[in-house]
């Protein structure tokens, strides 16, 4: 029998028990639905930032396998296990608590077949994705500089963070620390806007960004894989001075940060694949376009 790694293996499976552990959160907050509100939107805010907590298992186990030379097949295959539970199923299965709790009372017309097709749909383009990673990956530090369709944690974050973002314009507790409101929460108090908000349009939102997010994950779309090119220490001095800036941002108001994070890094792949389309046919009428006669 082989020996295996324990350190990366381990934190692999801290993966997948954060996304457990915010199955079982999401499954909490049903038990309170209708009883009590406050303690449904805590559950649900502690689900989302357990896939949060999961994506930091995520980005260590592959760095720590390969500094210390312990990556294995059993390693990556255990990894995408762990990822299609946490970052294939329970953002969708959260994603669908939420939109079938919050519909009646915001008046989003939607319905519990449709909101499951859509779960459905995130979650088999996740674990399809998952598969083909491990046939055309290596375990070589080059093959994880960049990712050929929208990483699966990334497409888990952009929808965990629509969800802490919907949390924060619904319930002013979600955003309470310390017994004080964040930044977010007091710009949202003084604003006068939690209550006149679209929160439906927001809904629908969520619902229709399950499945773009899946067929983001199976095309072939080219993401950069940020945290890998800043740990090798590719970057410049004004790259420094960004991350520190955007740390001083996330500490100030985190939930804004995550929802425009995740989401602008998906739509950022998306507007860089329609520039390098549009570059490689040129200009009409020029040296890689057809000729226009007057």
């Amino acid at each position: 029998m082989k020996k295996i790694h324990l350190l990366p293996n381990l934190i692999t499976l801290g993966n997948a028990f954060c996304g457990l552990l915010a199955l079982a959160k999401g499954i909490d907050a049903l038990a309170y639905a209708g009883a009590d509100e406050a303690l449904f939107y805590a559950k649900l805010e502690t689900a989302s930032w357990l896939i949060i907590l999961a994506m930091v298992f995520d980005a260590l186990d592959g760095k720590v396998a390969r500094m210390t030379k312990s990556f294995s097949d059993f390693g990556a295959q255990l990894d995408s296990f762990a990822d299609a539970l946490t970052f294939g199923v329970a953002p969708a299965l959260l994603a669908k608590v939420l939109l079938e709790h919050e519909g009646p009372l915001v008046g989003y017309p939607g319905h519990p077949r449709l909101h499951f097709l859509a779960a459905a749909a995130f979650s088999l383009m996740a674990i399809l994705r998952l598969a083909r990673f491990n046939l055309e990956t290596e375990h070589d530090e080059e093959s994880h500089t960049e990712f050929r369709g929208l990483p699966s944690p990334a497409a888990a974050g952009a929808v965990v963070g629509s969800m802490l973002m919907y949390l924060s314009l619904r319930s002013r507790d979600v955003e309470m620390s310390d017994g004080t409101l964040t930044p977010t929460g007091e710009l949202l108090m003084r604003s006068g806007l939690e209550g006149t908000l679209p929160y439906a349009w927001f809904l629908a939102g969520i619902a229709l960004s399950l499945p773009v997010f899946g067929l983001l994950m199976v095309s072939r779309v080219r993401y950069l894989h940020l945290f890998a090119q800043m740990a090798n220490g590719r970057g410049n001095f004004f790259t420094l001075v960004l991350v520190i800036f955007g740390a001083f941002i996330f500490y100030s108001a985190p939930v804004p940060f995550l929802f425009v994070w995740f989401n602008g890094f998906a739509a950022f792949g998306l507007l860089g694949a329609g520039l390098a389309r549009w570059r490689a046919r040129g200009p009409v009428g020029g040296e890689n376009g057809p000729a226009v006669r007057p």
